[in-house]
This record gives structure tokens, sequence and C-alpha cells, in this order.
């Protein structure tokens, strides 16, 4: 019955072929330099003949490694135009579709889990799925009530894949890490893993956006389905229409990219606050921009579709404090009491020193969309950051390989990256410093309920807060 299993040999020889390609053209590469060509322009030839292949791959696969492949899409903001380019529709589709499994694994799925009788459950059933995605597959239906579902089911042998394509993948990790520059690759596969059977359990998923969908239930921003169903293997929720968000980051008007930017930062930090967890996949197949009941509100009545609650952080206090103290800190440029709170929460270990004015000066570029009061989300800003921390000869690059980061903050990381690099995708205007001051403790000033740690006296004058920095008034054209 199950399709994936099946496969497992050719799944591990493609996945096998990855490294032995990746040394070939370096041996190529290598060759090309001793033929006169300049190391920048063979590297960047390198990067993307390594593009075209990885890419190509993980395509073609589920499991982990369209999980992973999901994972990197949204980093391509941070890919050289020459690389990105020609690669771009296929890690879109990526994060919206996956070959289909047979329509008689389906049925068999169903039948186990839902009992010989699953038909009478539906009004309707439809056998083609409406989307196919790393662990399971989405088919769209009538409940027996009446309403309108989506009807998610696990691939049998998911957990096998996924764990085995992780496994392969991270073991070359090390030749993936010039596709993104800046980022370490092997921290994002080996925390995959460790969330493996979360993401295979429904029934967590399913608490999850019963959750979302009850504190969200009257927002006027954000939509989250409610959840109609769950048994092992089968998820089953109403159905929500909408524009992909990856349809709108390819020809979504510059008033729809900027509201989907804005309900998505708005959405990825209110969330932790008002129900406890962080959505951890924020790639654009798992939203949707839905139009606004009332035509007359424009732009601003549109509304964000949220699916997949598969992978969450759980933060029962919300985001950490003390990233909210940092940013506003970092803005005042309180380099000494930024460098304090990193040391006290494990980002520079004890046996590390640096200077204060040096990491200030790392951190000030970084934060910049939340020093401003509108910022505009490029994938050229995105590539500059990348570029900075990539550059073996950057003072941010040897900085950086000094700073550490702690277990409990690696997902909010990740997530944090993810988000930023679909907002360049977006190419969205985003008053992110208010949905920092809305929602992030320590942004605006201590919680009046605790000591602020970024002060060493409470008595002592509240900081001053910069004044947040105009963005140039022209928005760049999207890349």
């Amino acid at each position: 019955m199950s399709d994936l299993p099946r496969k497992a040999v050719t799944r591990t020889a493609k996945l096998a072929a990855l490294p032995l390609g990746f040394a070939g053209r370096a041996t190529w590469g290598l060759g090309k330099r001793i033929g006169g060509r300049s190391a920048e322009l063979v590297a960047r030839e390198l990067q993307q003949r390594t593009a075209e292949q990885l890419f190509k791959v993980l395509g073609e696969l589920k499991g982990g490694a369209m999980k992973f492949g999901q994972a990197l899409s949204v980093f391509e903001s941070a890919l050289p135009e020459e690389v990105a380019g020609p690669y771009r529709a296929a890690l879109t589709k990526l994060q919206e579709a996956a070959p289909p499994m047979p329509t008689r694994t389906v049925h068999a799925v169903l039948e186990e889990r839902l009992g010989s009788d699953w038909r009478e459950l539906f009004l309707e059933f439809e056998d083609k799925p409406a989307a196919a995605a790393s662990i399971g597959q989405v088919h769209r239906a009538v409940w027996h009530d009446g309403r309108e579902v989506a009807v998610k089911v696990q691939y049998p042998g998911a957990g096998e894949a996924l764990l085995s394509d992780l496994t392969q993948l991270s073991r070359f990790a090390r030749l993936l890490g010039p596709l993104v520059p800046g980022m370490d690759i092997k921290p994002l596969i080996a925390e995959m893993r460790d969330r493996v059977s979360e993401e295979l359990d429904y029934a967590l998923e399913a608490e999850a956006q019963r959750i979302h969908a009850e504190e969200f239930a009257d927002d006027p921003g954000v939509v989250v389905p409610a959840v109609v169903h769950q048994s092992e293997q089968i998820l089953v929720t109403e159905w929500m229409d909408g524009v992909p968000l990856a349809e709108v980051i390819a020809d979504g008007t510059e008033a729809q990219r900027d509201r989907a930017g804005q309900l998505l930062a708005r959405f990825l930090f209110s969330g932790p606050a008002r129900t406890g967890l962080l959505h951890a996949d924020p790639h654009p197949g798992n939203f949707r921009l839905l139009p606004g009941a009332d035509e007359e509100q424009g732009p601003e009545g549109w509304r964000l579709g949220v699916l997949d609650f598969g992978t969450v952080d759980r933060l029962p206090g919300g985001l950490p404090e003390t990233i909210g103290t940092c940013l506003r800190m970092t803005v005042a440029g309180e380099a000494e009491t930024v460098y304090g709170l990193l040391c006290a929460e494990g980002f520079v270990k004890d046996s590390v020193a640096l200077d204060p004015d040096a990491v200030l000066e790392y951190l000030l570029p970084i934060i910049e969309p939340a020093e401003a009061e509108e910022f505009v989300f490029t994938r050229g800003w995105m590539r500059a950051q990348a570029a900075r921390i990539a550059d073996p000869r950057s003072p941010a690059h040897q900085l950086g390989k000094r700073l550490n980061l702690p277990p409990s903050y690696l997902l909010i990381h990740r997530v944090a990256l993810s988000t930023i690099g679909v907002l360049c995708q977006l190419n969205a205007r985003v008053r992110l410093r208010d949905e920092l001051a809305d929602w992030l403790p320590g942004f605006e000033g201590p919680d009046p309920t605790r000591p602020d740690p970024a002060e060493a006296d409470p008595a002592e004058a509240d900081p001053v807060e910069a004044d947040p920095a105009q963005p140039d008034p022209a928005r760049p054209d999207p890349v």
C-alpha cells in the first residue's frame, strides 16, 4: 500500500547522487580557473549549476527532500539573480505541489482510518488532489452536513521517508552552504529531523489549528479554517478558497503584496501572544489572500488565510521578552546593554569575548525594518544582508562565526528568517514596527509586572528610543 517505502532505493540513489554531482562540478570549476577564468565568474557558474541539479531532484521527491526544498525556497531572495531567476518558478512549484499518490492508495488509507463506510461521511469526494506536499495531500470534498472541506491524507510511510531523506541530506549539508549565503544548512536539517514525530501527528496539528481558529474567529485580517474531524493519518478541515501567496508573489498588484505582507507579519508576531503557539512553517504554500466581504474597503478588507499547523513552537509566555528588549536597546545604541543580554541568553558563550560596539554594528543593518516607520522588503536588500554575512573577508562574517544560537531560539530564528524571505519575495511595504510594538514583549518597554533585565537600576530614567529612520519614498522595483 505504501508508495514511498517502495521507492526508498530510488530516493536514496537520487539524493546520494547530489554530492557526486557537486564534486564533479568543483573539479570542472578548478579546470576553468586553471584555464584563466576568474574565480568569481567560475564560482557563480558553479552555484547556478548546483542549484539546477538540487532543485530538480528535490522537486521529484516527497518526504524530507520536499520539505527541505520548501524550507530552502523562501531563501531564494538571498541568491544572486543569475542563480535565482531561472529557478524561481521551480521553487514556487515546490511550495504548492508534488506528484500525487495513486487514487487506490488514498482510498485504502481512508478505509483503514475512517472505516469501510467512509464514503457515507461525505456527500462528495474529489479523487484528484487539490494540493500535494511533503507528508500528505489534500482532497476537496463536501462533508455529510453540507460543509465544503479539505481532507488531508498522510502518505503511507511518510515518517520513514522523512527521516531517510533528512539523514541523507545532512551528510552533505556542508556542500549546500553556498546556495544560501550566510545560512548554516546543517542546523536547519537537524531541527527538521527533531520535529518529524510532531509533523506526523495529526492530533497535535488538529489541536494547534483549533486553538488558532478559535482565537482568530473574529479577526478582521486573519482566517484559520475550523477543524471538522481528525483521526490517525486523516485531518478534515473547512475548505478555504483564496489566491495562493505564491501567485500574489508572481502576479499580485502592489496593494495586494503590501496587504499580504502586513498581515503575514501581524499573524506571525501576534500568534504567540494570543495562542502561546508560533506557526513555524511560513512558506507561501501555507497562505492564501482572501478578498474582503465589503468591496468598498478595497485592499484593507483583504484577509490572510492560514493553513498547515503541523509545525508549531510552543511558547506559553509568547515570544521571549529578551528579543524585544534587544531590538529596542539596539535601536537606542545601547551597545553594552545589548551585549549583556546576548551573553545572559547564551548567544555569546562564556569562553568568547566580543567588542560590544562591533556586535551593535553587526546587528544594526539586520534590524533596519524594525527601526523604520515603514520598510520595503526587497530581494536586493536581502541579498545585501546575505552577502555581508557570507563574505569571509567581512568583519560581519568573522563576528557572526563567533556568535551562538541557543537551542530554545533555533525555531524562532528560522521562522523570523523565513518570514523575512517571504516578505522580500512579496516586495511588500510593511509597517513592521507597528506589529512589534503591539505584539513583541519588551519592544516598547519593560513588562510592568517584572523588572526589565536591560535596566541595571530600575529607578533610573527609562531609555530613550531613537527616531525611526525614514525609508526612501520610491519603492524599488521587484526583481
